[in-house]
């Protein structure tokens, strides 16, 4: 429910009743009435699913790096069109030779418990992500970073990373070779800061709201799991005077259709999307507050790798991507103006041209007999079908698309599936552990806005690479791409790399997503960009 307002309580005090008018002890005329406090502004936001931590080094979903990211903030941000600005950093120098970074941590930043922020957090965030014991996915993610790949592997202490503090304002950055992408890498959640009093006190509880510490305009003060997450402003940011906010509600659903009862019932101000079903009647009726607009997101299936049946059959991979239909499942399930995909990174992804699998061009006829060939040679036929079990997680779209591709595999082939559908957090842990796993309903959402940041994740040794996809010539050619400077040598490395993976297939990619969130018309500030970060102290609300 919408805060409406302080309620003032007034006591009586014997038999005297304390009246609403007072002289005026600052030049005000006599009887004038006490102003009431102005009501909190409250912003509801919905935020897809359930998140699984609030802890910015252990995140690993769209919910929980949403929530990260109006809690806390990294060196750098977003502004609305998705450019890289100064955040906690209010500045930085790059060496000539692009393999240091002096970062100056912005005057005046602190804690939402009022302690300054200095250079030594950034430092204990930093390692902490690289430490093997944090377990952090995304711990590769400063790979760039002096040390940081051997640190991840276990064969260095943390306290080997590549970063120093000088002094409480300058944070020192040394990386392994020049990185182009560095400043965009910076804005991910995973990068931020930690208090390290409230880590080294309560370890076990330290992303608990009502413990938690965080850096950024707002502080979480509670969770009801299955509902909501609630922050409230922190007074102690330091852009504290430009939020227009005081209390954030981040909504979570299991399905989006419930999500849009709740907005439809005026419950919340912005929805995490929309019911993919329901596109056509919100574009008659509800058009001024539709905003649909392209989003770097690739939605997929993944194989795994590492048992049977797909550990080492590259040709049944094949089979099974060349018979999904992906122009049927944008037109006719998801529908929202998403892009059939037959690649892996996503158009409007900067200086890049991105690569398809050689059978794009391909008829349908074509694929099919191809298909039937590879599907043959890896074992299986009519009367010997392959049986696959493919887990997805619970949503409209996704189910529908799950038994669509069942549908498509077995007129094709005659493979045989079996449809797990599971809860998203449930999910998470299936792919990661792999152990369960044969095929799996993901998507990788861009972290800034650079090819490497897809083609990356399927490094053999990459925290997320769930398809435990493991190719020594592809990993060379990120590796190159990672460390030169020329933005056209680095660009036709990462087209070759694109390339090489697709003929291998790890995973199959569906469709780009588009963004898609219903907005109200009270709601200021509201910029689509190609990331789909709009951070909630940017909003306002004109009611």
């Amino acid at each position: 429910m919408r805060r409406l307002g302080i309620i003032f309580v007034f006591a009586l005090v014997g038999a005297a009743f304390y009246v609403l008018m007072r002289w005026s002890t600052e030049g005000g005329a006599p009887g004038s009435v006490v102003a009431p406090a102005p009501a909190s502004v409250v912003l509801r936001r919905g935020n897809g699913f359930e998140p699984e931590t609030l802890d910015p080094q252990l995140a690993r979903s769209d919910a929980a790096f949403g929530i990260a990211r109006d809690l806390f903030e990294g060196l750098t941000a977003f502004d609305g069109d998705a450019n890289v600005i100064p955040a906690a950093a209010s500045a930085w120098q790059m060496s000539a030779d692009g393999k240091e970074y002096r970062f100056t941590i912005r005057p005046g930043a602190r804690w939402s418990n009022g302690d300054p922020l200095v250079a030594e957090d950034f430092v204990a965030g930093w390692r902490r992500l690289v430490d093997p014991a944090t377990a952090s996915e995304y711990a590769q993610i400063l790979s760039p970073v002096v040390n940081a790949r051997d640190i991840t592997a276990g064969h260095q202490q943390p306290d080997q990373l590549g970063v120093a503090a000088p002094d409480a304002t300058t944070f020192i950055v040394h990386l392994a070779a020049p990185t182009p992408y560095f400043l965009g890498l910076l804005t991910h959640p995973s990068t931020y800061p930690v208090h390290r009093p409230t880590l080294a006190a309560r370890k076990a509880d330290y992303a608990k709201p009502g413990v938690q510490v965080s850096n950024g305009a707002f502080v979480a003060v509670d969770w009801l799991v299955g509902s909501r997450v609630v922050a409230r402003r922190n007074p102690y940011y330091w852009g504290n005077a430009a939020n227009h906010i005081d209390e954030l509600e981040l909504y979570h659903f299991t399905d989006f259709d419930s999500e849009l009862k709740a907005y439809r019932g005026g419950e919340l101000d912005v929805t995490y999307t929309i019911p993919q079903q329901q596109f056509r009647w919100l574009k008659a009726n509800l058009a001024a507050e539709l905003k649909v607009s392209p989003y770097l997101s690739t939605y997929f299936y993944g194989f795994n790798l590492t048992r049977a049946p797909f550990k080492n059959q590259t040709g049944l991979r094949r089979a099974l991507s060349m018979v999904i239909d992906r122009e049927r499942l944008t037109e006719s399930i998801t529908g929202v103006g998403e892009i059939p995909a037959y690649g892996f990174v996503p158009p409007g992804t900067s200086n890049y041209t991105p690569q398809s699998s050689d059978y794009r061009g391909w008829t349908p006829e074509q694929r099919l007999v191809e298909a039937r060939k590879l599907y043959a040679a890896a074992g299986y036929s009519n009367a010997h079908p392959l049986e696959v079990e493919i887990r997805y997680n619970a949503g409209e779209v996704h189910n529908a698309i799950a038994v669509a591709i069942a549908d498509m595999w077995k007129q094709a082939l005659g493979v045989q599936s079996k449809l797990v559908k599971e809860e998203f957090k449930v999910l998470l842990v299936d792919i990661g552990q792999k152990q369960v796993t044969q095929v799996f309903r993901s998507s990788w959402i861009g972290d800034y806005n650079d090819a490497f940041n897809f083609l990356e994740i399927l490094q053999s040794d990459f925290g997320v690479n769930h398809p435990g996809y493991a190719n020594p010539a592809y990993d060379a050619l990120i590796r190159r791409a990672a460390s030169t400077i020329d933005l056209g040598a680095r660009r036709e490395l990462l087209q070759e790399a694109e390339r090489m993976m697709l003929a291998d297939q790890p995973l199959a990619p569906l469709y780009f997503y588009v963004n898609k969130h219903l907005v109200k018309p009270y709601v200021r500030g509201w910029h689509q960009n190609v990331m789909n970060v709009i951070y909630s102290k940017d909003l306002s609300l004109a009611k």
